[in-house]
């Protein structure tokens, strides 16, 4: 240890040393000159002053020659240490009165012009002298000229106290440098670095033991190789495409990666609900992306879900903590479940998360609504479904997955109560453009919950900007675009864009459930075998663009009168939110419409488009998608839309047509898809038309394909996705606060 602080020494103090003795050579002079017209300014002033004072005394002995009065005076002048010397000269230049010191070379001195300016400095063989000269007049006539000379051997003096001074400062600087480099140095020397590059290269460790890891590296080994691991691993399972990922991958992962780590789920609507039917208690699920995304991802996971408890049957399913196990044939998981009041949930979820943030987030030409009291209820909730996350943790580190736009203050009010969670929050719904959310009243709040996430998520990229433009025209933040991270508060934000999907069936290929599903669907409508068939699977949502899907229908009925009577759409529409007016409204113009087209196009039984306004289980659904042609995603604006990936998985005789509205996250992936802009309506009634006029070779070339890519990249890509940069960051923190640990002991042992 000794002879490495000497070759330290040796190789940051010699040169520091050098340069500061550099810095001093060229500083030295540049202090001597500046200090010497220091003084000359000085004494020009001090004789300036003295000129002034004598003046008028020799106004009056000069005229008298008043020889003794006027050696008195000079006399008493040269008490002044300083005031070397004084002469009177006449207008002649013949110098009449002057003290004994006077140099006799000076004679009556006029000053000589040098360079421009008039040099008061002069060189004696006893040292430099200051000269300074005053004219005296009298009404207009000279009386003569008043030489003042002053001793300079006092600036030498200083002059050499100053160079000392400044030596000995910098000698000093150089020292404390020295100390400081040295000590640097001693924590991060080259062998330190070597080491820990022999670690990540395996050059040291278990399988060579010819190097032995020095001690100073020990405590950071077994952590440096767990990252090694991870980013390996990561590598890995991003690059590699054709392997599925699984429920069993997706546990493997949890169990390897996260180390059994405890995951939690925050949504507003829960997986399963229990309502009394005349049945007794029936088990039903919502109609919902997030629950077709997420459940899945929970059956793998096996931890908790917290969730608004809505159903009329929930209280009496619940144990004393509000928990029940899922899924009730095969529990895998617990839901618990969180109570609101009308009034909140009024306020909370119809007010302000969906007359507010639904239609600000999707741009769909309907007017966000905000009211104080709304957003009184969204801090309120939130806050009970935070605490609710805290009670169920069982550890101060867990991972929380926190859903959609419902909860956007939750992740900063848990990081509050449990700094060392992991929080990732995915965001369902799109985010707009800086301008339009600048809308929302509680902008700067809803952006400081959400940079609460350790991850914040959204589908595509273009979301991903424009959160980081809305983060940076609203907060003072650091923003690092090619990293996409946000710090703020000290705490750092990674913003991602991860696509959802669905869970790829199990089931192996059988065609004749396609078939059997194609005879069934068109015989309970009283429809031919040979009938084209559209369907629509959606809530009943003025985003879903079901208007404008309508209105497709009916222009290409106009433009393809040959299908009149051939082909039928069935509009699976999910009732949602009934109770907001502007939902009201939209249905009975959907109906209004329905009832319009129909009476048009209407010949006998037949009928253009089938609503359904009624809930559906997933396995009605994959009847419909198995029977038809056509499948339209008609959306205004969304994040994702699985519908369009159900449509896919669903088709297992590689059939079947995608049309697809360039404004969901998915057309940015399925591109085999018919991709149109809704809003032009005979756009998509061309496309429709060719959708059910395609031939059969080019639809499974496209809907194989496509196949291949939502089988691949699943839900529990998803899902593993976040999970593997949730175990990085964790993996990192850890790391990081063993290092700084090691830090503060090896600068404990320094000093």
């Amino acid at each position: 240890m000794p002879s490495r602080l000497i070759r330290l020494s040796l190789r940051f103090v010699l040169p520091l040393a050098l340069v500061i003795g550099l810095i001093a050579y060229a500083v030295v002079p540049l202090i001597d000159n500046l200090t010497l017209r220091w003084f000359i300014r000085d004494l020009d002033a001090r004789s300036q002053s003295l000129a002034i004072a004598l003046q008028e005394p020799l106004f009056e002995y000069v005229p008298q020659k008043a020889d003794k009065r006027i050696n008195q005076l000079f006399d008493r002048a040269l008490r002044d240490e300083r005031l070397y010397a004084i002469a009177f000269c006449d207008p002649t230049g013949t110098a009449i009165y002057k003290t004994n010191t006077y140099p006799a070379s000076l004679g009556c001195r006029t000053e000589q012009p040098r360079d421009g300016r008039k040099e008061s400095l002069v060189s004696f063989p006893q040292g430099p002298l200051h000269v300074s000269e005053s004219q005296l007049d009298i009404d207009g006539q000279a009386l003569g000229k008043l030489i003042l000379v002053h001793d300079m051997s006092f600036i030498e003096r200083r002059s050499a106290d100053t160079r000392k001074y400044v030596i000995g400062l910098f000698s000093l600087l150089a020292i404390v440098i020295s100390m400081i480099t040295v000590f640097v140095a001693h924590l991060s020397w080259r062998d330190w670095i070597a080491s820990v590059k022999g670690i990540l290269r395996g050059e040291i460790g278990m399988q060579n033991r010819s190097q032995t890891t020095p001690p100073e590296v020990r405590p950071l080994e077994s952590d440096l190789r767990a990252l090694l691991h991870e980013f390996s691993v990561e590598r890995r399972e991003r690059d590699d495409s054709t392997h599925l990922w699984t429920p069993e991958k997706l546990r493997d992962l949890l169990h390897d990666e996260l180390a059994g780590d405890e995951v939690l789920v925050v949504s507003n609507r829960e997986p399963y609900l229990h309502a009394r039917t005349r049945n007794g208690i029936e088990v039903q699920r919502p109609a919902s992306g997030l629950v077709t995304a997420v459940e899945p991802v929970m059956r793998a996971c096996s931890g908790t879900w917290i969730a608004h408890g809505s159903g009329s049957a929930d209280r009496e399913t619940v144990d004393r903590d509000d928990r029940v196990p899922v899924p009730p044939a095969n529990p895998s998981y617990t839901l618990r479940r969180v109570w609101l009041t009308k009034e909140e949930e009024k306020g909370y979820y119809y007010g302000f998360a969906n007359e507010g943030m639904w239609p600000l987030c999707h741009i769909a030409h309907v007017r966000p609504v905000f009211r104080s009291s709304d957003w009184d209820q969204y801090v309120a909730v939130n806050q009970r479904f935070a605490d609710a996350v805290v009670a169920e943790a069982r550890t101060d580190d867990p991972v929380v997955l926190v859903q959609d736009y419902h909860f956007a203050l939750l992740p900063r009010m848990v990081k509050e109560q449990l700094p060392k969670a992991t929080i990732i929050t995915f965001w369902h719904i799109p985010w707009p453009n800086p301008e339009s959310f600048g809308i929302c009243p509680w902008r700067e709040e809803i952006l400081e919950g959400l940079l609460g996430s350790t991850i914040l998520g959204f589908h595509t990229p273009f979301h991903c900007k424009n959160f980081l433009e809305t983060v940076d025209r609203n907060l003072e933040t650091r923003i690092e675009y090619e990293s996409s991270t946000v710090s703020y508060g000290g705490k750092l934000t990674q913003v991602e864009h991860y696509p959802i999907s669905i869970a790829w069936p199990e089931q192996p290929v059988d065609l004749s459930v396609i078939a059997e599903c194609r005879k069934t669907v068109r015989d309970e409508h009283g429809l031919p075998s040979n009938h084209l068939l559209a369907v629509g699977v959606d809530r009943l949502d003025y985003t879903k663009g079901i208007i404008e899907r309508f209105q497709a229908i009916e222009r290409m009925l106009e433009l393809h009168s040959d299908l009149v009577g051939k082909f039928t759409m069935i509009q699976i529409a999910a009732p949602t939110r009934s109770s907001l007016d502007e939902y009201q409204n939209f249905e009975t113009r959907v109906r209004t419409m329905v009832q319009r087209i129909n009476n048009r196009f209407s010949d006998g039984n037949y009928q253009p488009i089938i609503l359904k306004a009624e809930h559906h289980d997933s396995e009605q659904v994959t009847r419909y998608y198995r029977a038809s042609e056509v499948c339209m995603v008609t959306s205004l604006h969304d994040g994702m839309n699985l519908v369009a990936k159900e449509f896919i998985a669903a088709r297992d005789d590689d059939r079947g047509v995608l049309v697809l509205s360039q404004f969901t996250g998915a057309a940015r992936e399925l591109h085999e898809a018919l991709v149109v802009n809704p809003y032009h309506i005979e756009q998509s009634a061309e496309a429709l038309h060719r959708a059910l006029t395609m031939p059969e070779a080019e639809q499974c070339e496209r809907m194989r394909s496509m196949r291949s890519l939502v089988k691949d990249f699943n839900i529990y890509r998803w899902a593993g996705r976040m999970l593997l940069d949730a175990a990085r960051v964790r993996q990192r923190e850890r790391i990081l606060s063993k290092i700084r640990s090691h830090s503060r002991k090896s600068l404990r042992r320094v000093v």
